[in-house]
C-alpha cells in the first residue's frame, strides 16, 4: 500500500509523527493509501523550510518570478491528465469534469501571475519640501494555505499566484481526504526548494499551521466552523486571515424566463460534482406562474444525472467524498420528508458500494427545513414556489451565508433587484458564468477578505511607508 509523505523543501520528507490516516476510494469505500496524521513537528519543519527560502525567493525580480511562475503553469496545463485521474481517485470527481475545472483553475492562476505585471509595488505617494514619500508592498513572508477536498488543485491555484508572485513562500495543508493531487500539483510546479511546501493531516496539521508565529498570513477555504478557528488563531498573533467559507446559495427564477432551458441550468448548478461546491445552487424559489413546467424539467434534468464511474465520459456525478458526507446529505432530505417535503426523485441510499447517492429533487419545502437552512454539499434540489419575484428575493436574503447568488429574469428591473441579495458573488441569467478570474469578498457567515485581482496582492504584501531626501532616491531604489 502507497504510504504518502510530506513534501518539504523541494523533497518528500517522512512525518516525525507515528500516527497515521487511511485514504478510502469513494467509489468502493477500500483503502487505497495511507497519509500523516500530521503533527506540530511536521508543521515546524515546513515553515522553517518556507521561511528560510522566502528571503531569495523575495529577492528576486518581479520579471524573474513571474518567468518562473509561467513555466510553472505551463507544466500544469501538460499534466492535466495526470491531475484529473489522481481527483478521480481521491474523491470521485468525473475526469472530464476534473479537467474542466482544472484548465478553469489554471487560467486564474495564469492571470494571477499577469497581475503582478500591472500591481504597483511602489506607489509614488507625494514629494515636498525635499522629502519624497512611497509606499512599497513587500511580501509578508510564509503564507498558509489550507484548502478543501472538492477541488484540490483549482481551490489552490484561485489564490496561489498573487503569494508567490509577491515574494511569499507558502505551506499548502491540503484535505485529508485529497492530499493525491496537491502532491502531484507541487511536484509538478517544481518551484525552487521551499518556495512551495506541502504538509499531510487533518487538524493536528491545520491548527498548528493556523496558529505559527513564522506565518503572516493563512488563506482559508473551508467550513465556517474551520474559519472561526483559524480566526481565532490569528487574532491572538494579530496576522491576517483571508476565508472562503460554506454558502446556502439561493436561485430566485422569475415568470417571464423559458422554464425549461433554466430547469436545465439549475440541474447542473445543483448537481455537478455531485453538489459539492461551495456555489452549488442549495436553495431554488421559483415563481408560481412557470412552477409546474419547471420542476417536470427539473425532474428530467435529474434522470441524467446518473452516478457512475468517473473514468466513463458518460458519467455525470460520482459519489459523494465519504460516507460522513452521505450521512448528511440523507439527514438533510430526512428532515425535509418528516415536516413535509415532496420527494419527485432520489431522495434514498443507494445498494450498492462506495458513496454514491442520487439526483435529489424536493418540493413542498419551507424555511425552517434544515435543508433550506444549512450546507447540504450533496446533489439535492429543494424547490419553493413564491408568488412573485419580490418574495423570492426576500426568502433568497434570509439566510446567514453570503457566497453567492443566481437570478434568472427577463427583467431589467429584477435584475437590479438581485444586487439587494447580500453576497460576494452575483450572477443573472447565468450560473458560474464569466470565468473564473473575478474579485469579490463574501458576506455574512460565508467569509471574510476580498480575493483576486488587485485585493488578491494588497492581501500578500503589507505596505510600508518610506520617506526620504530626494538626495537618497538613486541609492534607495524606490
Amino acid at each position: 500500500m502507497r504510504e504518502l509523505q510530506n513534501h518539504i523543501d523541494g523533497a518528500p520528507v517522512p512525518s516525525r509523527g507515528r500516527e497515521r490516516i487511511d485514504l478510502i476510494d469513494p467509489t468502493t469505500g477500500l483503502i487505497q493509501a495511507t497519509q500523516p496524521a500530521g503533527c506540530v513537528e511536521d508543521v515546524d519543519h515546513a515553515v522553517a523550510a518556507a521561511r528560510s527560502a522566502s528571503g531569495q525567493w523575495a529577492a528576486l525580480t518581479v520579471t524573474e518570478r513571474v518567468t518562473m511562475l509561467e513555466t510553472a503553469a505551463d507544466r500544469l496545463a501538460a499534466d492535466i491528465p495526470e491531475l484529473a485521474r489522481l481527483e478521480y481517485r481521491e474523491m470521485g470527481k468525473p475526469i472530464g469534469l476534473a479537467e474542466e475545472f482544472l484548465a478553469a483553475g489554471i487560467e486564474v492562476f495564469r492571470s494571477g501571475i499577469d497581475d503582478a505585471r500591472h500591481y504597483r509595488f511602489v506607489e509614488e505617494i507625494s514629494e515636498h519640501g525635499g522629502i519624497r514619500t512611497v509606499t512599497v508592498h513587500r511580501p509578508v513572508g510564509v503564507v498558509a494555505q489550507i484548502i478543501p477536498w472538492n477541488f484540490t488543485v483549482t481551490a489552490t491555484l484561485l489564490g496561489l499566484a498573487p503569494l508567490l508572485a509577491a515574494g511569499n513562500c507558502v505551506v499548502l495543508k491540503p484535505s485529508e481526504k485529497a492530499p493525491l493531487s496537491a502532491l502531484r500539483m507541487v511536484e509538478t510546479l517544481a518551484l525552487p526548494p521551499g518556495v512551495m511546501n506541502v504538509v499531510l493531516g487533518d487538524r493536528r496539521a491545520g491548527e498548528p499551521l493556523a496558529d505559527h508565529s513564522d506565518v503572516g498570513l493563512v488563506h482559508l477555504t473551508g467550513s465556517v466552523a474551520a474559519g472561526r478557528s483559524v480566526q481565532a488563531a490569528t487574532g491572538r498573533r494579530m496576522t491576517r486571515a483571508i476565508l472562503e467559507l460554506g454558502g446556502k446559495d439561493p436561485v430566485v427564477i422569475d415568470a417571464g424566463v423559458d422554464p425549461v432551458k433554466t430547469a436545465a441550468a439549475v440541474a447542473y448548478g445543483s448537481f455537478v460534482n455531485t453538489g459539492q461546491i461551495c456555489t452549488s445552487m442549495e436553495r431554488i424559489y421559483v415563481h408560481r406562474e412557470i412552477a409546474d413546467e419547471f420542476i417536470a424539467a427539473l425532474v428530467a434534468e435529474a434522470a441524467t444525472y446518473r452516478c457512475g464511474d468517473g473514468a466513463d465520459p458518460r458519467t455525470k456525478m460520482g459519489p459523494l467524498v465519504d460516507e460522513r458526507q452521505r450521512q448528511i446529505v440523507q439527514r438533510h432530505v430526512d428532515d425535509a420528508i418528516t415536516k413535509g417535503a415532496t420527494v419527485l426523485t432520489g431522495g434514498s441510499l443507494p445498494d450498492s458500494a462506495g458513496y454514491f447517492y442520487p439526483a435529489t429533487v424536493l418540493t413542498d419545502v419551507t424555511s425552517d427545513m434544515v435543508v433550506m437552512r444549512e450546507e447540504t454539499f450533496g446533489p439535492v434540489a429543494p424547490v419553493q414556489v413564491v408568488d412573485t419575484f419580490a418574495e423570492g428575493i426576500r426568502l433568497a436574503c434570509d439566510s446567514e451565508f453570503g457566497l453567492a447568488a443566481t437570478v434568472y429574469t427577463d427583467r431589467a428591473e429584477h435584475a437590479r433587484a438581485a444586487l439587494d441579495i447580500s453576497a460576494g458573488m452575483v450572477w443573472i441569467n447565468h450560473w458560474q458564468g464569466g470565468g473564473m478570474v473575478r474579485m469579490f469578498e463574501p458576506a455574512r457567515n460565508s467569509g471574510l477578505g476580498a480575493t483576486g485581482g488587485r485585493a488578491a496582492y494588497d492581501a500578500a504584501t503589507r505596505a510600508v511607508s518610506v520617506s526620504h531626501d530626494t538626495a537618497m532616491r538613486a541609492h534607495m531604489g524606490v
